[in-house]
């Protein structure tokens, strides 16, 4: 690990151009505006769920404490009758595009850093730039990617979406293992 430091530029570079590129994603491309769909009684939700007086977290509906309930029939037809979601409430206000962003990039750092942790106790830092690079283009394509598929399979994300997080995921992968290649030390 004492040789971490060496890739500071890459690392960086790494982080700065995958933020750059999920920003053309979002707000030059924009394939994840149909993502988010609008509910047909959006207001009666929001009154109902404001009543409720819930925090910030996330819900799940129909709710049970133990698995046993779900083999009880009142419980059972809730799951029949619908609806069965999860719900993320996030707090009132405008959303802070600001924070958001900052903590986008410091995950990005912080994944730079461990692909290139993982790169260099792999090779060492006297590697092929090529072969680092593809195995930084592995390990990020994982990074990226497994979050969206987990979320499908747990918590009902649509495969439809997560089609266009494995495109996300390709442009950032592709993004770390060019990077990493290009600025990969040269050790004499």
């Amino acid at each position: 690990m004492h040789d971490l430091p060496a890739l500071w530029l890459p690392i960086l570079a790494t982080a700065v151009l995958v933020f750059v590129a999920s920003s053309l994603v979002h707000m030059v491309f924009k394939w994840h505006n149909s993502d988010y769909r609008k509910l047909a009684n959006e207001d009666d939700v929001a009154a109902a769920l404001r009543a409720g007086s819930h925090s910030p977290g996330q819900y799940v509906l129909p709710h049970c404490t133990d698995m046993k309930q779900m083999q009880d029939d009142s419980m059972k037809q809730k799951y029949e009758q619908g609806p069965v979601g999860i719900i993320t409430l996030l707090k009132p206000g405008m959303p802070n595009m600001g924070k958001h962003l900052i903590q986008w990039f410091v995950l990005c750092l912080l994944l730079s850093t461990a692909f290139a942790a993982i790169a260099v106790q792999t090779f060492g830092l006297a590697a092929n730039p090529h072969e680092a690079g593809h195995l930084i283009g592995l390990v990020s394509f994982l990074a990226f990617f497994s979050g969206s598929v987990m979320s499908a399979i747990w918590m009902g994300k649509p495969w439809a979406i997560v089609a266009k997080d494995l495109l996300d995921s390709l442009i950032y992968s592709t993004v770390c293992a060019l990077t990493f290649m290009w600025l990969w030390p040269s050790v004499a």
